[in-house]
């Protein structure tokens, strides 16, 4: 499949960075092991890492077969002469003309008009895409904020202490977090991560970077999922589940740090990935690796968007992916957060869920709190709980955890469904529909 974005493209500069997502081949064993692992989604996790690693080896061939379609450098976007990717970086020799993700399915560089026709003729190839830019969905409100409850206000309408009392707590369950980083000496967090990574602005990752936060944006969020008491205040979902934190915004090549940031989530063998960022509308070139986030074992949990009724952004309005509005205390939709309906037959309705994201309170890198608004705040609540179910059924699949919290999410009164999806989450029901 040929996206017509990338002649637009062409025509315009001579070249185009393109996603190009490559086929699985179903007579290879590597395949066949993909395709029992997805059968039993969510079995061994030494049996998930051996389909993995066949992965791998499996598109080593491909590489060598679609990389002679890309051009040798990255463009300069002023010129259209091929140099290196940064003023700053290694000489043009020394940059990978192509970067692969195998555990994602795909490969991301640049072509010109022969190589973007070459690709879309090549058996190897599943589709070839435009690379769109990401961006983080940046909180509507930041304000200060003091630790002065037992919980927030996000954990007590969940009904989140119950479940602890019963010793869900996300124990032994890896989330994999993928945002502005993670500050690696909050009390808070601290001792909840179990491991870190740093891609810059080409995506290459910083050898030996301990735990930090670019922003504030990736402390917060990390807070919701995983943290545990910031003056006797509790602040997280699954305060014992095991956070993965990869800071992969923002600034430079956003996208190939996601990917990379995606990539390296998957080698850690996450069962969750909780992601607040995205492009605004509909674009489907990330659908693929959605699908094999899935297919991995692991639940994607995306927010939905900012931008308010009949907007939302992708990949968290996929069908694929788990998407989040947000509620505020009085179970409204808030009027940033964004809803479309998309005309197809799965979940036409986005987001998927709602849960809170107004006024929440969470860790600020250097310690304390703060408080923000957004669907960004309201994920990490999700991807949480998600850690819970998938502890209470170490078994569970990526399918079934997910039904058990979209089947048994409340609907909220005065609201029309198109702003809530499936409706509030409802942890205590879930659990028990996951359990029957």
């Amino acid at each position: 499949m040929y996206d017509p974005m990338i002649d637009r493209q062409l025509d315009s500069f001579g070249f185009d960075k393109v996603l190009v997502v490559l086929k699985k081949d179903v007579a290879s064993p590597a395949a066949g092991e993909l395709m029992a692992l997805e059968a039993v989604a969510g079995g061994s996790k030494a049996a998930r890492k051996a389909g993995k690693r066949k992965s791998k080896e499996s598109q080593e061939a491909d590489k060598k077969k679609v990389s002679r379609h890309f051009l040798d450098q990255a463009p300069d976007a002023a010129t259209g002469v091929t140099a290196s990717l940064a003023a700053d970086a290694s000489p043009a020799s020394e940059q990978p003309p192509v970067r692969y993700f195998p555990l994602l399915g795909v490969a991301l560089g640049y072509v010109d008009r022969a190589g973007a026709q070459a690709l879309d003729n090549e058996d190897k190839v599943e589709a070839v895409y435009h690379a769109d830019p990401l961006s983080i969905i940046r909180p509507v409100t930041v304000k200060a904020a003091t630790a002065t409850a037992k919980a927030t206000w996000g954990l007590r309408e969940l009904g989140i202490e119950k479940l602890w009392k019963e010793g869900l707590t996300g124990e032994d369950i890896a989330v994999g977090h993928l945002d502005t980083g993670v500050d690696g000496k909050h009390a808070a967090i601290k001792k909840r991560i179990a491991a870190f990574a740093e891609f810059d602005f080409e995506g290459e990752r910083v050898a030996k970077s301990s735990p930090h936060d670019s922003g504030r944006h990736g402390t917060h969020t990390a807070g919701t999922i995983c943290g545990g008491k910031v003056n006797g205040m509790s602040i997280g979902v699954a305060p014992k589940a095991e956070l993965h934190s990869g800071l992969v915004i923002e600034g430079g090549q956003v996208l190939l740090r996601l990917l990379a940031g995606m990539e390296w989530a998957l080698e850690q063998e996450v069962r969750v990935l909780s992601m607040s960022l995205g492009i605004r509308g509909f674009t489907p070139f990330l659908l693929d690796v959605t699908k094999n986030i899935r297919q991995s074992g692991a639940l994607p949990v995306f927010a939905i968007g900012n931008e308010g009724v009949g907007t939302s952004r992708s990949p968290g309005n996929y069908a694929e992916a788990l998407s989040v509005g947000a509620i505020d205390r009085s179970k409204r939709v808030a009027n940033f957060s964004s809803s479309t309906t998309f005309q197809r037959s799965e979940e036409p309705n986005q987001p998927n869920v709602v849960a809170p994201g107004v006024d929440i309170i969470s860790a600020k890198p250097g310690g304390g709190v703060l408080s923000m608004n957004g669907t960004s705040m309201a994920t990490p609540h999700v991807a949480g709980v998600a850690a819970l179910l998938f502890q209470a059924k170490p078994d569970a699949s990526v399918e079934e955890v997910e039904d058990a919290i979209q089947t048994t999410c409340t609907l909220l009164q005065n609201e029309s469904q198109l702003r809530y999806g499936f409706g509030l989450i409802n942890p205590r029901a879930a659990l028990e529909k996951l359990r029957a």
